[in-house]
């Protein structure tokens, strides 16, 4: 039961009305009453209970909506705690702002409740600004003034009129960290981001990568080992001012770089306040104990927005992605690969199927050990990613974590250079090795033998005239040559690959000779055209497909009695605007399983 139901059970609100036009009456603050449905009443409703039950204050001694003696133009304080049964001394002043606010929206509300709380004719020991999940409390009494706003901060509002505390959370304790909802968590990481994108400070792909740090830290912190009572070390401490919370984050930082180096190589780079900005936005949260499939849908939505555009090439929608997986059904012993894995979707939604497949075979509850360990082991020694690209790697590695680990094999590396020097990285990487290829490869781009003089060493590298001598190409698209690659990287004779290419690749007359190779490397299992809108929402209008294949063994040839299962679906669950539709995936994977059990190609 939230502190506000409590409220609403022991009579100290009422909120009445349909749904859409509700309003909520404050009984204890002589039946105030105000529309519950503006989203900055919501906040300042919770507030007001957890006040009531959390701090507890008496209820009969918050008022709400209390006007500034004497102050023009006239001004309202949204709460005031007194210290009397009388309400005339006041004791903390609230201001409360809808969740999402800027950080310039949420600084001139600090500026508001400041100089509410410090009028001469509504003293008050502290103020307390509420944004959601964000939140300040300052000291405001006589020992600090009215114009400190960086040594009066303090951790928390004290409980019951007394001391404040050094820090707000204590694990084990009524103050401990906890999970929250997919909404919570969408709106903590977009504030982030914003933060420390500030309006221009930092570009939105270095904002990010610095948030992962960030988060890394937070996850780090609350993984490490403490006694119940002891307080977490991402969190705001009372008096501390930004540069000693500043110290403390980036040792907590270069700790666990120290022993995780794959992860991070370079130091934090964040303004002390804006640091503090941050840790007041996902302090309150604790990352390990939200639900995993609230962690990867907020992650998610958070980087469908972000990855549109120019970073829609890192970025493969979900839908295509639980597809590709569901058809290809992994199993848990499984090498798998994405050697063009961007932001980690191929290699999240395979961990997500077997943490699936794990809730199949062993009791979640009664059989932990044996749960955990059925999708943790494949997380860590089977699943591998390849991103050229150092900041999308970073996001990789970091999306990896939030799902609980899996990012150790995730390395920042160009997939089609030298696999032997990828080996020398990362013993993990070889040639004939992954039993599952899941990829994305980029399209588009252009490898030129000035730039890249690996180009020469493809087969698909080169021309061949009539007698099979070979000339080297100038220059190759990159999705050719992923080709190559991913069939040097899977197991021969068994090894399975999931590839979306764009449609030119399998139609155009120009390019016969890259089909005549994929019918010569791999059988051809299936070929699954999707609508032109696929990519649309991420900024790529390319038609494309995604192709089935396995690799041949050594001396297997084309068999001309080889069916190939082929669909071309409208419905994808999404429109060209990202807006949810329908989808035919699930029956393609449905037909498809009947075809491989017949051998008869069905067309949907």
């Amino acid at each position: 039961m939230s502190y506000l139901e409590r409220a609403k059970k022991d009579g100290y609100a009422v909120i009445t009305g349909p749904e859409n036009r509700q309003k909520i009456t404050y009984v204890t603050s002589d039946n105030h009453t105000e529309n519950y449905n503006a989203p900055e009443e919501q906040v300042r409703a919770e507030f007001w209970a957890e006040l009531i039950y959390k701090y507890e204050y008496p209820a009969a001694r918050i008022k709400i909506e209390v006007v500034v003696p004497d102050r023009l133009p006239i001004d309202r304080a949204d709460i005031v705690i007194f210290s009397d049964d009388e309400c005339k001394r006041p004791y903390t002043v609230v201001e409360c702002k809808k969740d999402g606010v800027t950080d310039a929206e949420f600084a001139q509300a600090i500026e508001q409740g400041v100089g509410n709380a410090t009028w001469v004719k509504l003293r008050a020991e502290y103020v307390v600004i509420v944004a959601g999940g964000t939140r300040r409390v300052l000291d405001v009494s006589d020992k600090y003034g009215a114009y400190e706003r960086e040594q009066n901060i303090i951790a928390d509002l004290p409980k019951a009129y007394g001391k404040p505390q050094e820090f707000r959370f204590y694990k084990g304790t009524d103050n401990d960290i906890k999970p929250v909802s997919r909404e919570e968590l969408i709106a903590a990481i977009k504030k982030c981001h914003q933060t420390l994108w500030g309006g221009g400070r930092l570009s939105p792909p270095t904002a990010f990568g610095e948030l992962c740090k960030l988060i890394f830290v937070k996850i780090s912190d609350e993984q490490k080992p403490r006694k119940n009572g002891q307080p977490y070390q991402f969190q705001i401490k009372t008096h501390e001012p930004s540069s000693k919370l500043a110290e403390r984050i980036n040792e907590l930082y270069d700790e666990q770089k120290t022993k995780d180096p794959e992860v991070f190589t370079d130091s934090i780079k964040v303004d002390d306040r804006v640091l503090r900005t941050v840790v007041s936005h996902l302090e309150a949260i604790n990352l390990n104990k939200t639900d995993l499939d609230v962690k990867g849908v907020a992650f998610e939505q958070f980087m469908d927005g972000f990855f549109k555009g120019d970073f829609g090439q890192y970025f493969t929608p979900r839908k295509i992605i639980e597809f590709a997986v569901k058809m290809m059904k992994p199993e848990n012993d499984w090498d798998v690969l994405d050697p063009a894995c961007g932001s980690g979707g191929f290699l999240l939604h395979t961990l997500d199927y077997m943490r699936r497949q794990a809730g199949e075979y062993f009791d979640k509850e009664a059989q932990q050990v044996e749960y955990y360990n059925y999708w943790h082991d494949f997380a860590a020694k089977h699943l591998y990613g390849i991103e050229i690209n150092d900041e999308i790697a970073r996001v990789a590695k970091m999306n990896m974590i939030v799902h609980d680990d899996g990012h150790t094999n995730v390395i920042s590396f160009d997939a089609l250079g030298s696999i032997d020097t990828m080996h020398d990285h990362n013993r993990g990487f070889s040639k004939d090795k992954f039993d599952l290829i899941l990829t994305n490869p980029p399209f588009g781009s252009t490898i030129n033998k000035a730039e890249k003089p690996y180009l020469a060493n493809y087969e698909l590298g080169n021309t061949y005239d009539a007698k099979g001598k070979k000339k080297p190409r100038k220059n190759q698209s990159s999705e050719i040559l992923f080709i190559e690659r991913i069939w040097e990287f899977l197991k021969p004779g068994t090894g399975k690959a999931a590839i979306v290419l764009p449609d030119g690749v399998l139609t155009n007359s120009s390019s016969q000779y890259v089909r005549d190779f994929i019918l010569e490397k791999f059988q051809l299992l299936a070929v699954v055209s999707l609508p032109q809108h696929a990519f649309a929402h991420f900024g790529a209008g390319v038609k494309a497909s995604i192709i089935f294949v396995r690799k041949r063994a050594p001396k297997e040839k084309p068999d001309m009695d080889e069916t190939i299962f082929m669909a071309a679906p409208e419905l994808i669950g999404y429109d060209a605007t990202g807006r949810e539709t329908a989808s035919q995936f699930d029956e393609i994977v449905q037909k498809y399983e009947e075809f491989q059990e017949d051998a008869h190609p069905f067309f949907v």
